[in-house]
């Protein structure tokens, strides 16, 4: 490592102690031990232009250890991405820039919002998945407009977390030969040495997995970090897992290859014996010496001309084929609402019982043809989940044209991958599963609200409605869950137009993910369905003036509903069905509106779902009453089940009249 190097590597160190040191809070480990790597691999083998951060085919860099944001910080300020030294000194504190763990939207240059450990391995599994798929779209001879890498750095949290596993597991399988792991390996854990609970060999684990191995010995030597680097892009059949020996807190004499490096500011004394140590002569906290600035600001310049020079290589491939430049808009440009919306070849018609399921699958393989870069699969429930794109090809390692994408069984990952894909650019996911095994995907779901990507779930079997397989497969809780969720819009639809109107707020969402929650068992045509199940709750079924009483149902329980509202019509009662698919989209609608649906003055009101009724309190208030799930499901025909837990027309009937 030349003087210039040296200097600039040892400025990721001390701005990153410094920024914990004054927030008092952080986590020096993973900045002071892996910044020869991030520098290495930042400065000599990225490809990526701190002038333009969104260009296409970047190289795209996810932090999976979030919690070192300070060393992703400290390249993001040196680099020039926008990030100022006062916002470095602003770490952790209350709207900086600088957040605790990276947040994708907020800090320009973040590529994935990363905390729970793993997830940063799935998602760049998605990104190189969504580049392998692009590249065989796009690429023609002498003209490699997507070529990329992309590159994950974490530690032995994120190798010890499963959702790890299953992601490289298929990424193995997949052939995913320009994702590269950098695998910060130092045998240190919060609670002490890893031996206390991780004592596997993680690279015979990874070769078992399809992966290239590569070890670095020592992590200080920059030469042979990069010589691995090399070596791993020189891999193209093969994703590549270097491992990277290093110490945590490296510099620091009273912290290096200790746990207590990990997760708390080093202290004055240490910060200042860390100076000394490195042979910092620069007293002055948050100093860079305006050398090392001058050499990251000519390592982003050389860096913008591979940029201009992808740009006259694009510029001359659409001259070439235009067909093609009119494709890749196509890809990179949202969906507008009016294109589909007011289509009417995308509202199913409500020809005959069918299960929702059934029906969202007939949407996919319509969106599928005006939405070519639609891409997506189930976690091994195909078949069931009504998920593949006829025509579309499967992806494959042979094969990565194909649309359809089957996860394994592997549903944490196949979230994280889908974020990953979306994440990526250029491309339109969806994932799917049982409804019940949302718990497997809810932390990958959380991370797609919190980042604002409209990745869509597709979850099927939504309720006691599975029947026969009983109540482990029988989901109770899991939508009062996912209604929980901040930006997330949950859409339970219960026919034909509803499971269009679903779709059609999925695809074309620019910032809600959207879980479409649907059945197994077929529902029948419900009469007074209607676009305004694109508000997300309305009048389906009305009596003449003001309702005594207002039934609201969603899903499979709203035809139940429209018939108790008949029996008791039959009886002079007056009652109003409200359809409520989701309620995230009625909440946003206007508060006139919202009265004109669920009017103040009515106050008696039933809520029918065949789910927990945890959530609906709002809706019903303190005078109305349930007909819901009170415990779990059992074994039985979905029929009987229905009956036996009071989904009947007489049970709410009589919830009715005692109110």
């Amino acid at each position: 490592m030349n003087a210039i190097d040296n200097l600039s590597v040892n400025s990721i160190r001390v701005l990153s102690a410094d920024a914990i040191q004054k927030a008092n809070s952080g986590h020096p480990g993973l900045p002071l031990g892996c910044a020869p790597a991030a520098y290495e691999l930042w400065a000599n083998h990225m490809n990526h232009n701190p002038a333009n951060p969104s260009w296409a085919n970047r190289d795209r860099f996810i932090l999976s250890g979030g919690h070192g944001s300070m060393l992703l910080y400290s390249l993001l300020h040196l680099f020039g991405y926008g990030l100022k030294k006062e916002d470095i000194m602003n770490f952790r504190q209350v709207g900086s820039l600088t957040p605790g763990h990276p947040e994708y939207g907020h800090t320009v240059g973040v590529e994935a919002t990363t905390g729970p450990l793993g997830a940063g391995m799935g998602m760049a599994v998605g990104m190189a998945l969504a580049e392998k798929h692009l590249a065989s779209i796009f690429n023609k001879d002498n003209y490699p407009v997507v070529d990329h890498y992309t590159y994950v750095l974490g530690g032995d949290g994120c190798m010890m977390e499963g959702i790890s596993s299953e992601a490289f597991s298929l990424a193995g399988t997949l052939g995913l030969g320009k994702l590269i792991v950098l695998y910060d390996s130092n045998k240190i854990s919060i609670e002490g040495s890893t031996d206390i609970a991780f004592r596997e060999n993680v690279e015979e684990r990874m070769r078992a997995f399809g992966f290239q191995t590569i070890t670095v010995e020592d992590g200080t030597n920059t030469d042979a970090i990069g010589l691995a680097i090399e070596a791993a892009k020189a891999e193209t059949e093969r994703p590549s897992f270097i491992t990277i020996k290093t110490e945590i807190g490296y510099g620091c004499p009273a912290k290096q290859g200790k746990a207590s490096a990990h997760g708390e500011p080093l202290g004055v004394d240490n910060v200042k014996a860390m100076r000394e140590n490195l042979n910092w002569p620069y007293e002055e906290p948050f100093f860079v010496p305006e050398e090392v600035y001058e050499h990251f600001a000519k390592m982003a310049r050389e860096k913008a001309d591979v940029e201009a020079a992808w740009n006259v290589m694009f510029a001359a491939y659409c001259e070439e084929f235009p067909e093609m430049e009119e494709l890749w808009e196509k890809y990179h440009a949202n969906v507008t609402p009016e294109a589909l919306i007011n289509n009417e070849k995308f509202w199913l018609e409500k020809e005959k019982p069918e299960a929702t399921r059934s029906l969202s699958g007939k949407m996919l393989n319509l969106l599928k043809d005006e939405m070519p870069n639609l891409i997506g699969g189930s976690a091994d429930l195909g078949p069931s989940n009504k998920t593949e794109m006829k025509g579309a090809g499967d992806f494959s390692a042979e094969t990565p044209e194909g649309r359809n994408l089957h996860f394994g069984v592997r549903e944490s990952a196949m979230a994280a991958i889908g974020n990953g894909i979306m994440l990526h650019g250029g491309l339109r996911a969806y994932v799917a599963t049982f409804f019940v095994f949302s718990d497997y995907v809810k932390p990958m779901a959380r991370l797609s609200a919190l980042m604002n990507i409209p990745l869509t779930y597709v979850f099927t079997h939504d309720s006691i409605g599975v029947g026969e397989d009983g109540p482990t497969h029988e989901p109770i809780e899991q939508l009062a869950m996912l209604r929980a969720m901040p930006n997330l819009r949950v859409f339970r639809p219960c026919d034909a137009t509803e499971t269009s109107a679903a779709w059609l707020t999925a695809a074309t969402s620019q910032k809600n993910p959207t879980a479409l929650v649907l059945t197994r068992q077929n529902l029948n045509p419900v009469a007074g369905s209607s676009k305004e199940a694109l508000k997300g709750g309305y009048v389906i079924d009305d009596c003449e003036g003001m309702p005594e009483a207002i039934l609201i149902a969603s899903g499979s329980e709203v035809d139940l509903a429209v018939k108790a509202k008949a029996e008791l019509e039959a009886e002079g009662r007056k009652v109003r069905v409200v359809s409520m698919p989701c309620m995230e989209l009625f909440e946003e609608q206007s508060a006139e509106y919202r009265e004109s649906v669920l009017p103040k003055a009515v106050r008696r009101r039933v809520v029918v779902e065949a789910l927990s009724d945890f959530g609906w309190g709002r809706y019903v208030g303190l005078d109305g009453a349930y007909v819901t799930m009170k415990g779990f499901g059992a074994s039985g025909p979905a029929g009987k089940l229905f009956e036996k837990f009071g989904f009947t027309v007489e049970n709410v009937v009589n919830t009715v009249k005692a109110l």
